[in-house]
């Protein structure tokens, strides 16, 4: 199959559509159920991409949750605690194979910004990730193939309608791509740069020279998750999987803003209080994710106020304190950060170190490079200049 008709494009008045390879040849994906969109394919295409760097470079099976052609979690196959099983409304006794394990973590970064999602597995789906993914609400998934259990427990999903595609593992594409806007066409070469420890984490231009393995890695996973992530973008990552994406951001500021805010309500979901919040049993896990990102944010009355607070909770819980937050935060350290270009000013170090920052990586190229180093130097913060910029449009 050299083309697929589309039901519409973007939106639902722009017809005809369709996916095809101008060359003729073959299509490198097979449709093994459902009748995937427009978007459905750049989400698929995209986040396929992004697992199988994740995969080449770090060596672990990956995954990856898009929504609107950017990432609202990425992260690789690391066990996880019971901590983050409770977060991401997992049994205890759930088995989980790496696969899933990376998927959960995915998944779990930002569920509010996952819902609906586009998953893509750099690895074959085993039964453990495809019943993980029974449970989610999601639009589709693309793997370069499916366990035979795997695939019949996806096509029952959504009354039979799940999106399920196949990639060709070996499909290597044009290294010269095209696109038309507005009647004219561009043409340039493909994004295939490699990103590792060596092309990317070798000049370090801090005081704080040392970085461990654990962030070199996360360094690394921030970077390629940037080159797939519309830009202007900043990457949060801790511990194998982003907690926090700030994407599509016309200030560098603003992204480093709205990741690191993601990456704060990540963490703040570890308190035993957020753990523990009394759900009524018949609340389901989209409602209990919308309740938890109230409560976590600015007004959280509308969780948990005297006139609503029933229709979600057993008992009415009390008010996370600006304290409380603060408190918790301010242990937090260990975080990763990478940014798609420079950083034209301290002031995005200042917002990072907030967060927990201790590792960070960017092009490096600005004229205020000497003040971001000095702001890096003011809280022992090692970065390192990849050369490299990843936007990405």
């Amino acid at each position: 199959m050299n083309e697929f008709q589309l039901k519409y494009g973007t939106n639902p008045n722009q017809k005809p559509a369709r996916i095809f390879m101008a060359d003729g040849s073959e299509l490198p994906v097979t449709i093994l159920n459902g009748r995937p969109g427009y978007i459905n394919f750049l989400d698929a295409f995209n986040s396929y991409q992004l697992v199988r760097d994740l995969k080449k470079a770090l060596g672990k099976p990956s995954a990856a949750s898009f929504k609107h052609v950017s990432p609202a979690g990425a992260a690789v196959g690391n066990p996880l605690d019971e901590t983050l099983r409770q977060m991401y409304h997992l049994d205890s006794e759930m088995e989980l194979s790496p696969l899933a394990c990376a998927y959960a973590r995915a998944r779990g970064a930002d569920r509010m910004s996952s819902f609906g999602d586009w998953i893509a597995l750099s690895d074959v789906c085993d039964r453990s990730t495809a019943l993980l993914i029974k449970k989610e609400v999601s639009d589709g998934v693309i793997a370069p193939g499916y366990d035979a259990d795997a695939l019949e427990i996806l096509k029952a999903k959504k009354k039979g309608g799940y999106n399920v595609v196949q990639i060709d593992p070996e499909y290597v594409p044009d290294p010269i791509e095209r696109r038309t806007v507005y009647g004219v066409t561009f043409e340039q070469g493909r994004q295939d740069l490699e990103i590792n420890e060596t092309t990317m984490l070798q000049n370090i231009v801090t005081a704080n020279k040392t970085l461990s393995e654990q962030q070199k890695q996360d360094l690394v996973m921030s970077l390629i998750v940037l080159k797939y992530t519309q830009s202007n973008s900043v990457c949060y990552v801790q511990d194998g999987q982003t907690i926090g994406v700030g994407a599509g951001q016309q200030s560098r500021i603003h992204c480093t803003r709205l990741a690191g805010e993601k990456a704060d309500h990540w963490q703040l979901r570890h308190m035993p209080k957020v753990l523990n919040l009394p759900f009524r049993d018949d609340i389901k896990r989209p409602d209990r994710d919308n309740a938890i990102d109230v409560y976590l944010g600015d007004t959280p009355e509308d969780a948990i106020g005297n006139d609503v607070w029933q229709n979600t909770f057993k008992a009415q819980p009390a008010p996370l304190t600006a304290e409380e937050k603060k408190a918790w935060l301010s242990q937090v350290t260990g975080v990763a950060l990478g940014s798609d270009a420079f950083f034209p000013f301290g002031d995005n170090i200042e917002r990072a170190h907030r967060s927990g920052v201790t590792a960070i990586v960017e092009p490096g190229g600005s004229i205020r490079d000497d003040q971001v180093i000095e702001t890096c130097d003011k809280y022992g913060i090692v970065m390192a200049f990849c050369g490299i910029r990843l936007f990405h449009h």
